[in-house]
């Protein structure tokens, strides 16, 4: 791969899975088997949909600081191919980094590390987004190549409304704002960014955070706060995420 387009990905499964009944979410295995025949988790079907792609030569998942759930199940929740040694030409090369107490800071650490493999744009992904499709992936990559920064959307199927306490009876909500369902989208993963960008704005992300306690809900707020406007693409309604048991089913 030509290094003047060096891609990597960051998996993002640092999260305590608390909606998961204590069950990490990506440790958990889905309805599918992976090449040699065991049963797949969903971050092995994660990383291996990553995996797939001839751009992307350096993986970093981000695991929970706690030892439980940390390097060592996440390497247990991979198919043996990726135990291997990695940096051969066709397989990326396979990273951990001990995650933080928010998603933003676990990206963030992420990023941190991919400073020594110097790449030109990164992918960012949930890791209980296990239904990518090699289809999106190749999308985002050849987006981002051009607009620098790119998150794939979905349209709303419901209508929209914003909700309010409007100083009426206790506990009682009203709606505050009528939104046009037109203009508003549901995001999701990978998103992807020029790399030396994205790492400036999270260490301005952090520095606002520990001056005025902002929370920062995904790497493209963080982009459009410090470095500009995102391009959207189509996303795909297969690319759901899991945060409830039910949802593996």
């Amino acid at each position: 791969m030509n290094d003047e387009f060096s891609i990597a990905a960051v998996i993002c499964a640092a999260g305590s899975s608390s909606r998961m009944k204590g069950v990490k979410k990506e440790y958990r295995t889905l309805d599918a088997l992976d090449d040699e025949g065991n049963p797949l988790t969903v971050l092995g079907a994660v990383v291996t949909a990553f995996a797939a792609s001839f751009r992307i030569n350096t993986i970093v998942i981000t695991v929970p600081i706690a030892p439980e759930h940390g390097e060592c199940n996440a390497r247990k929740a991979l198919p043996s191919q990726f135990l291997q040694a990695s940096g051969k030409p066709d397989k990326p090369q396979l990273l951990f980094v001990p995650g933080g107490s928010s998603r933003r800071i676990s990206v963030h650490h992420a990023l941190s590390l991919l400073v020594a493999f110097h790449p030109n744009y990164v992918l960012i992904h949930d890791g209980a987004r296990p239904w990518i499709d090699a289809d999106l992936i190749e999308r985002t990559i050849d987006a981002v190549l051009t607009h620098k920064a790119v998150i794939p959307v979905l349209p709303l199927i419901e209508t929209p409304k914003e909700i309010g306490d409007t100083g009426g009876v206790h506990g009682v909500q009203t709606v505050t704002r009528h939104l046009r369902r037109a203009y508003i989208v549901t995001a999701q993963t990978p998103q992807a960014f020029a790399f030396p960008a994205i790492l400036y704005a999270h260490e301005k992300a952090a520095v606002r955070e520990s001056q005025d306690g902002i929370d920062y809900t995904d790497d493209a707020e963080v982009w459009g706060e410090f470095c500009g406007p995102v391009t959207v693409i189509r996303g795909s309604p297969d690319n759901k995420k899991i945060t409830f048991p039910h949802d593996l089913k």
